[in-house]
């Protein structure tokens, strides 16, 4: 588990860095030398392969890897990294023990960490909360957990997605409904297949300005509102149902999940059908103005602190109008807001004289 004989280079390295450890370090060293931490990472390694105790050449010892994933973690470096500031840096390989001997590559100690998984790492941490309250630096009754927030890429609101989405949402909650209130009353027919192949059909007819395509996608559009309304006339009946009580639950904390996602579909519906309406107009019967006062209302004083993100989600599509490129020029020397305004008036939609001019700005004069 650790190393048996130390080389002449450890001592040297040893005896020149002890004055420059971090005192991390020092501390790290007194919780490592507990035997069960180590223990715990050797049975992990002797686990990859059935005869790995006993076949093979000696491996690295269980306290290398453990200290060399430790230092990562503190650090937060990549596996390349870690590689190259040990083998560059002699505080790090006299905390990391391995002193003068080879630097494990990155690839290596990138298995290390795979072979350990969560479960020892669960162990781990559960031996250090025990180490802490033997040394009474902690109680252990409590544990505090962080997050990170990671940074995720999310799909461009297309009319055919946001009708997907609402078909799925609704689906979701009305099965959960079923779970809970049995097969009585409407009984629920999933299309969430049929709308995702619509959904599959239109982007694919999007890609191509031929007209057999666009015939194609108006086509395509009309079946996936067709499937749309029938789901949230579905859902229309499921809360009907749920608010008589025909669908319900004789346990109480089940009632109220019952009300919960009643709830749910009221404010879902409503969404989903403004949606259509926006399709409607832009797809079927070529009015691009659909959502102008709806912008507008967004954009209204009374409402300045929400305006910025109502202007982020009105950014659809990008236009090629004169009004457009005029207030891209004005928005050129206007700083407030600049980007969100920007946004806006890339779509088609919400670009006309009412709306591509800033605040502020005097409003532009009626021709006669």
């Amino acid at each position: 588990m650790r190393r048996a004989q130390l080389s002449v280079g450890d001592g040297l390295i040893a005896a020149e860095v002890d004055d420059l450890c971090e005192d991390w370090m020092k501390h790290a060293d007194q919780v490592l030398a507990d035997e069960l931490l180590v223990a715990a990472v050797y049975e992990a390694l002797a686990k990859r392969r059935p005869k790995s105790r006993s076949r093979g050449r000696q491996g690295t010892p269980a306290e290398v890897v453990l200290r060399l994933l430790i230092l990562k973690h503190i650090r937060n470096w990549s596996y390349q990294v870690l590689e190259r500031e040990v083998r560059a840096n002699l505080v790090y390989r006299n905390f990391s023990r391995v002193g003068g001997a080879k630097m494990p590559d990155a690839k290596t100690i990138g298995r290390w960490g795979v072979a350990l998984g969560p479960q020892v790492i669960k162990q781990i941490h559960e031996r250090m909360v025990k180490i802490a309250q033997d040394k009474g630096v902690a109680d252990g009754r409590r544990m505090r957990v962080d997050t990170t927030v990671v940074e995720t890429n999310i799909h461009y609101p297309t009319d055919s997605s946001l009708l997907g989405d609402g078909v799925r949402v609704l689906t979701r909650t009305m099965k959960k409904i079923t779970e809970i209130a049995g097969k009585v009353g409407a009984k629920l027919r999933d299309r969430s297949r049929s709308v995702k192949l619509r959904v599959l059909d239109i982007a694919r007819a999007a890609r191509s300005k031929a007209k057999q395509s666009q015939e194609k996608l108006k086509r395509a559009y009309g079946q996936l509102l067709n499937s749309t309304s029938r789901v949230v006339g579905q859902a229309k009946r499921f809360s009907t149902e749920v608010a008589t009580g025909v669908k319900r639950s004789t346990d109480v904390l089940q009632q109220l999940a019952l009300e919960n996602l009643r709830c749910q579909i009221d404010a879902m519906v409503p969404l989903v059908r403004q949606v259509m309406k926006q399709t409607r107009a832009r797809i079927l019967r070529g009015d691009t103005r659909a959502l102008t006062a709806r912008f507008s209302a967004c954009s209204s004083p009374r409402r300045k602190s929400s305006a910025k993100a109502a202007v982020l989600i009105l950014a659809w599509r990008v236009s090629r109008s004169a009004s457009s490129m005029a207030c891209r020029v004005v928005c050129r020397y206007w700083s407030p807001l600049r980007r969100s305004l920007l946004l806006a008036i890339t779509d088609s939609g919400t670009a006309d004289s009412a709306n591509d001019r800033p605040p502020g700005y005097p409003p532009r004069a009626v021709r006669p």
